[in-house]
C-alpha cells in the first residue's frame, strides 16, 4: 500500500467530511430528478398509477421567468464622472465580454444548466477559466536570422548530446475566458455556515488518457489511474447500467488561506501539481457563489424547492389517479332479461334512428318494456365523485402556486371583469414574489462576467482584447484613447469600474414597454434640455449645474447608456464653450448700442476721408488726362504744319522749276525766229500746243498736290474736334463720381444691429 503524503490526506479529509454533511442532500436530490424525468414510469412495465407531474411544470414555468435569453453585460466608470479614458476603457471592457458570450455557446450553456439544478437540486455551480492556444511559431524557410560572425567551439562538439533539441518558439494561437458548467455532484467546499466562511473549493473533471499526458506530462500521466467515469443516466432509474471506467477524475482545489492550487487523485499518493495564484483574481476563488434555493444561516446545504411542496404535490398524485380511475369507471353498465336477447344490441348496434325488432311484442310490453326488462348501474354517484376530484386538484394546484410563488397573472389567467388597474396591481404582486428569484440569478450572471473581465483584463494580450472589442469599428475620437483605456483596464479593473447584469436583461420583456420607455426617455429629455438651454443662456451662471442634473437625468434611464457617451462628449463641448463665454462675456444692450454708435462714427469718418481722397484723385487724373490731351493735339499740329510747309517748299520749288524752264524755251524760240525770219508757222503752233500741254500737267499737278493738302488739313480738324469731345466724355464722368461720393447717405445695418455699409439717398 502507498503512503499518501500529509498535504493529500489533509484535503482528502476535508473532501471525505464534505460527503458526510452532503450526502443525505445528494440522495434526495437524486429522487427529485427522477421525479422530474418521471423515470418510475419509464421503468414500470403497465399497471402504473396515473400521476400529475407538477414538478416538471413548475421547473419549465420558473426558468424562463428567471432566466429566458442571454444576459446582457453593462460596463460602467465606478463613479459617474467625465472620464473619457475611463469611457473608452469600459466600452471596450463591454464589447469583449459581449463577444465571449455571445461567439462561445459555453456561457450560454452554463447559465442554462445551473438556473436548471438550482429549481431541481438547489445548486447551480459554474466555473470560469482561462484558455490559451499555444501554436508553434512559423519559422522561415532558411531558419531565424543567428550571428555568423562569432563562432564557438562548442558548436563542433561531437559530444553534445543535446544538439538540435531546442524548443521550437511558440506564439498564442488565441485566447478565451470558457465558463465551464459544474455538475451538482461533482462540486464542494469547506464545511461552513455561509458562503463567506468557504476557505476553500473544488470540483471533479474526468479526464482522459490523453487529456492527463497533455496536462501532466506523460511520465505522470503513466502512473494516475483511469478507473472512474460520469455518473450513467442508470443511477437515476433509466439507461443502461453498463458502465466503462475509462477516465481518472482529478480533483482540482483552490484553497484561500495559502493562495494556492492544487490538483489529485484519491488513488494516487502525491500531488499532480500546485500552481500559486494561476489567475490572481481579486475573490481568489475561480467560481462565483452558487445558485442556492433556500438555505439557512447554519448551514449551506441547500433545500430543494420541491421539497417545501411534497406533500402537496403527493396528494395531487392520489388525486389524479382517483380521477383516472373515476373516468374509467364513468360508462354505462347494467343487466337485462335473458330471455329478450334483442335489449344487448341497444347498445353495440344501436345508431340514430335505429330500431331493433322484438319477438312476442304483447308478452314483453306487458312485462313492462323497456323498463321491466333492463336496469342500468348509477352513474349519477361517479360523476359527482370526479366533480369532488376535479375541485379538490384544484385546490392543491392553487396551494402549490402559492408556494412556489406562481401566480395567475404569469400564467395569463384573470377574470374578464377586472380592471387594467387590478391586473397591473397583480402583475406586481407576482413580480414581487418572483423578484428574489430574478436577482439572485442575475447576481450569479453578474459574478461570472466579473471573473470573465478580470481574466479578460489580466491575461489577454492587448491585440486580442482591441480584436474582441472590435475596436476599429469606434469612432476617431475614441481610438485616439485606446492606449491610455488599455493601461487602466491592466490596473484592477473591478476596482475602476462597475460589471453588473440587470435581472430584466435575463427575461422576455414586453416589446411595447420598451418602446414607451425609451418615448419617455425622449419626452423628459428634450423637455428639460430646451428649459435648460433657455435657462442657461438667460443666467450663464447656472450652466454647469444644469450639465450636472441632465447628466443625472440621464443615468435614471436605462435605454440611455448606450448613447451615454455621446451625451457626455455634448455636455463636456457646451461645458468648454460656457467657459470661453465666461473668460468673453457677452456684451449688455448698452454696450452694444454704445458700440454701434462708435461703428457709425467710424464708418462716416472712413467715408468722409475715402470721399476726399476720391476726389483729390479725380482732380489729378483729370488734370493729367488734359495735359497729356493738349500735349497729343500740339504734336500733332507741329508735325502737320511740318508736312504741308514741306510739300508746299516741294510744289513751290517745283513751279518755280517748271516757270524757269518756260521762260528759257520761250526765249530761245524768240531768238530762233529772231534769226530765221522764214520760219514755218505750223512748226511753232506745234511747240505751242506742246507747251501749253504741259502747262496743263503742271497745272493739274499742283491742284492734286492741293486737294491732298486740304485732305490733311481736314484730317487733323476731325482729330482735333474727337480729342475734344473725349476729353469732355472723361471731365463728365469724373464729375457724375464726384458728386456722387458728396450725395447724403445713409447706414446699413445687419440682423445682429452692426453696420454692414452705407447706401445713397437718392
Amino acid at each position: 500500500m502507498e503512503i499518501v503524503t500529509p498535504s493529500v490526506e489533509k484535503w482528502l479529509n476535508v473532501i471525505h467530511a464534505y460527503d458526510n454533511e452532503f450526502k443525505k442532500w445528494e440522495g434526495r436530490t437524486k429522487k427529485i430528478i427522477r421525479r422530474y424525468r418521471d423515470d418510475e414510469r419509464q421503468a414500470s412495465l403497465g399497471n402504473e398509477a396515473a400521476k400529475f407531474n407538477i414538478l416538471w411544470s413548475n421547473v419549465q414555468t420558473l426558468v424562463p421567468a428567471v432566466y429566458a435569453k442571454m444576459p446582457k453585460a453593462s460596463v460602467s466608470r465606478r463613479f459617474s464622472d467625465n472620464d473619457p479614458v475611463g469611457r473608452v476603457a469600459s466600452l471596450l471592457i463591454e464589447r469583449a465580454l459581449d463577444y465571449e458570450i455571445e461567439h462561445y455557446p459555453d456561457f450560454r450553456a452554463s447559465m442554462k444548466n445551473s438556473v436548471e439544478d438550482r429549481f431541481l437540486g438547489g445548486r447551480g455551480v459554474a466555473w470560469v477559466r482561462y484558455d490559451p492556444h499555444i501554436k508553434k511559431q512559423d519559422v522561415p524557410e532558411n531558419g531565424f536570422q543567428v550571428t555568423e560572425d562569432i563562432q564557438s567551439h562548442e558548436d563542433n562538439n561531437p559530444t553534445d548530446m543535446t544538439a538540435g533539441d531546442e524548443e521550437e518558439p511558440e506564439e498564442i494561437e488565441y485566447e478565451c475566458a470558457p465558463t465551464d458548467y459544474v455538475h451538482w455532484k461533482d462540486f464542494g467546499h469547506s464545511s461552513a455556515r455561509t458562503w463567506e466562511e468557504v476557505t476553500c473549493v473544488w470540483r471533479w473533471v474526468y479526464m482522459t488518457r490523453a487529456a492527463l499526458i497533455e496536462r501532466f506530462g506523460p511520465k505522470l500521466a503513466k502512473k494516475i489511474p483511469t478507473d472512474s467515469s460520469p455518473d450513467s443516466a442508470q443511477k437515476y432509474g433509466s439507461g443502461s447500467s453498463y458502465k466503462i471506467n475509462d477516465r481518472a477524475k482529478i480533483c482540482e482545489l483552490w484553497d484561500k488561506e495559502s493562495g494556492s492550487v492544487y490538483w489529485l487523485h484519491e488513488s494516487f499518493p502525491e500531488l499532480l501539481d500546485e500552481r500559486y495564484d494561476p489567475l490572481e483574481l481579486e475573490g481568489f476563488f475561480p467560481c462565483p457563489k452558487p445558485l442556492y434555493s433556500t438555505t439557512t444561516t447554519d448551514s449551506l446545504v441547500p433545500i430543494p424547492d420541491f421539497t417545501l411542496y411534497q406533500d402537496q404535490a403527493n396528494e395531487l398524485d392520489i388525486l389524479t389517479d382517483r380521477i383516472d380511475g373515476l373516468v374509467k369507471s364513468l360508462r354505462v353498465r347494467g343487466v337485462y332479461d335473458a330471455s329478450q336477447p334483442a335489449l344487448q344490441r341497444l347498445l353495440t348496434e344501436g345508431d340514430n334512428n335505429t330500431l331493433i325488432p322484438i319477438d312476442k311484442w304483447m308478452a314483453f310490453s306487458e312485462k313492462g318494456g323497456l323498463r321491466g326488462s333492463i336496469d342500468l348501474l348509477p352513474i349519477d354517484t361517479l360523476a359527482n365523485a370526479l366533480l369532488q376530484c376535479y375541485q379538490a386538484q384544484a385546490q392543491i394546484k392553487g396551494q402549490i402556486y402559492e408556494i412556489t410563488g406562481i401566480s395567475d397573472i404569469i400564467r395569463g389567467q384573470g377574470a374578464a371583469s377586472e380592471t387594467a388597474t387590478a391586473q397591473q396591481i397583480k402583475g406586481q404582486y407576482a413580480g414581487l414574489r418572483l423578484r428574489a428569484m430574478q436577482e439572485s440569478v442575475s447576481m450569479f450572471a453578474t459574478e461570472l462576467l466579473r471573473l470573465k473581465a478580470q481574466i479578460i483584463c489580466t491575461k489577454f494580450q492587448p491585440k486580442t482584447l482591441l480584436a474582441y472589442a472590435a475596436a476599429g469599428q469606434m469612432s476617431v475620437d475614441d481610438q485616439q484613447l485606446i492606449p491610455q483605456a488599455l493601461q487602466l483596464i491592466a490596473n484592477t479593473p473591478l476596482r475602476n469600474f462597475r460589471i453588473e447584469v440587470d435581472a430584466d436583461s435575463l427575461v422576455q420583456l414586453d416589446e411595447n414597454q420598451a418602446k414607451q420607455d425609451r418615448v419617455e426617455f425622449l419626452n423628459a429629455f428634450s423637455n428639460f434640455l430646451r428649459e435648460a438651454v433657455t435657462a442657461g443662456q438667460s443666467t450663464p451662471e447656472l450652466a454647469p449645474m444644469l450639465l450636472e442634473m441632465i447628466k443625472f437625468a440621464v443615468a435614471g434611464f436605462k435605454q440611455a447608456r448606450t448613447i451615454e457617451g455621446t451625451i457626455d462628449v455634448a455636455l463636456q463641448k457646451l461645458t468648454q464653450k460656457s467657459a470661453e463665454n465666461d473668460a468673453n462675456p457677452q456684451p449688455t444692450p448698452e454696450m452694444l448700442k454704445m458700440q454701434s454708435e462708435q461703428q457709425a462714427a467710424q464708418l462716416k469718418a472712413q467715408t468722409d476721408t475715402q470721399i476726399q481722397q476720391g476726389r483729390a484723385q479725380a482732380d489729378i487724373q483729370i488734370a493729367q488726362m488734359k495735359a497729356e490731351l493738349e500735349f497729343k493735339l500740339e504734336d500733332q499740329r507741329q508735325k502737320h504744319e511740318v508736312t504741308l510747309k514741306m510739300q508746299e517748299n516741294a510744289s513751290r520749288e517745283e513751279f518755280d522749276k517748271w516757270n524757269a524752264m518756260l521762260d528759257a524755251s520761250t526765249k530761245i524760240m524768240v531768238a530762233r525766229i529772231a534769226a530765221n525770219p522764214g520760219l514755218d508757222v505750223s512748226v511753232i503752233d506745234a511747240q505751242a500746243a506742246a507747251k501749253d500741254g504741259v502747262i496743263q500737267d503742271l497745272t493739274g499737278q499742283v491742284e492734286r498736290h492741293a486737294n491732298m493738302l486740304a485732305d490733311m488739313h481736314n484730317n487733323v480738324a476731325a482729330m482735333h474736334d474727337y480729342s475734344i469731345q473725349n476729353a469732355a466724355d472723361i471731365t463728365r464722368r469724373v464729375e457724375e463720381a464726384s458728386r456722387a461720393a458728396t450725395a447724403p447717405k445713409r447706414i446699413v445695418r445687419g440682423p445682429d444691429g452692426r453696420a454692414v455699409g452705407v447706401e445713397i439717398v437718392q
